[in-house]
């Protein structure tokens, strides 16, 4: 588990082999620190997924921005109304309100640190979007946490079109 105490003296150390790991063979989501963790700083967490798979459909955050670092592969993602490709080591920062979603490229892994500031306690989130994937929780319970998790779904032509060519 990825619970480590904040003090004053020192960081916060996530060792690999310390973190939750959720997903599937096509889509991992690695946890390392959530607001909780970070006295609010922000929610990190690394996501991997294998040649075109989806990562997160179209949303936005209303109160938190967040950051993609590209650590392998290629990156397709939704920033407002361009759909973009970023590659090993680029940086992007999508702002509070701006709609968004990511995925790997068709015929690419991508390997993501993705990091949300200020932090929300996200990792609820994910387990919930887990065992929504296992089928022990019902995909309503999604849309009626938008609130909480600061995370609202919103529909995308460029989006649609761009996952559809994949």
């Amino acid at each position: 588990m990825s619970l480590i105490t904040p003090d004053a003296q020192g960081g916060i150390l996530v060792r690999d082999a310390e973190a939750e790991v959720l997903g599937s063979a096509e889509s991992t989501v690695r946890l390392f620190a959530d607001a909780s963790t970070t006295g609010g700083a922000l929610s990190a967490q690394r996501v991997t997924l294998t040649a075109g798979a989806d990562g997160a459909s179209p949303h936005h955050h209303a109160g938190s921005a967040e950051l993609f670092f590209v650590l392998g592969g290629r990156l397709q993602a939704l920033a407002g109304d361009s759909v973009i490709t970023a590659d090993e080591g680029d940086f992007l920062l999508v702002p509070p309100g701006l709609p968004h979603a990511f995925a790997a490229e068709p015929g690419a892994d991508a390997d993501v640190l993705i990091v949300i500031t200020p932090g929300v306690e996200r990792f609820d989130y994910f387990r919930l979007l887990d065992r929504v994937r296992k089928g022990t929780a019902d995909p309503q319970e999604v849309l009626d946490s938008q609130e909480r998790f600061d995370n609202f779904f919103v529909e995308s032509a460029a989006w649609r079109r761009a996952r559809q060519g994949s």
